[in-house]
């Protein structure tokens, strides 16, 4: 049995639908994602439902309120990092937003990100087989697991 933290990840896209915001971790080099680029987000506080999470981290991370959050899917990461902790995410597109972005937080610098070359930016290498399904047009959402060994993925599986 797992008992997971609950996460959001909020993928922010530009108004003219080409670019996302993300968040290039190289502020704590102790952090398990540093040098890493990934969505803005977080963990879900107590008595927060995942929706007002979601919110509330793209507001502290980027200064933006979302004002249209359409769920893409769920991932759920098991003996993620070397606290080998399960991670269960609900994976967001931002299709609209109010506000200008911050350059930078405590965590990293905050960056569109052209999405055609989200792939040739550091991010983990698992990212690259679930982040197409938040952007395509398919309305179903997707549901994976992720098995991990620390910093290593063991598997990959989905369900849309």
């Amino acid at each position: 049995m797992i008992a997971p933290v609950l996460q959001t990840a909020v993928y922010v896209l530009s108004p003219d639908r080409t670019q996302v915001l993300l968040i290039h971790r190289n502020k704590r080099p102790q952090d398990v994602h540093h040098g890493k680029y990934l969505s803005l987000g977080g963990h879900v506080e107590p008595g927060e439902d995942v929706l007002t999470g979601a919110r509330r981290e793209v507001y502290e991370e980027s200064g933006l309120v979302t004002t249209d959050l359409a769920l893409r899917g769920t991932m759920l990461w098991t003996g993620f990092g070397p606290r080998r902790l399960d991670l269960l995410c609900f994976v967001f597109r931002a299709d609209n937003f109010v506000g200008t972005p911050l350059s930078d937080n405590d965590e990293g610098t905050v960056e569109w990100v052209p999405i055609d070359e989200m792939a040739s930016r550091p991010m983990w290498d698992s990212d690259n087989l679930w982040l197409p399904m938040v952007f395509d047009a398919d309305p179903r959402p997707f549901h994976g697991v992720m098995p991990y060994d620390g910093d290593r993925m063991l598997d990959w599986s989905y369900q849309r």
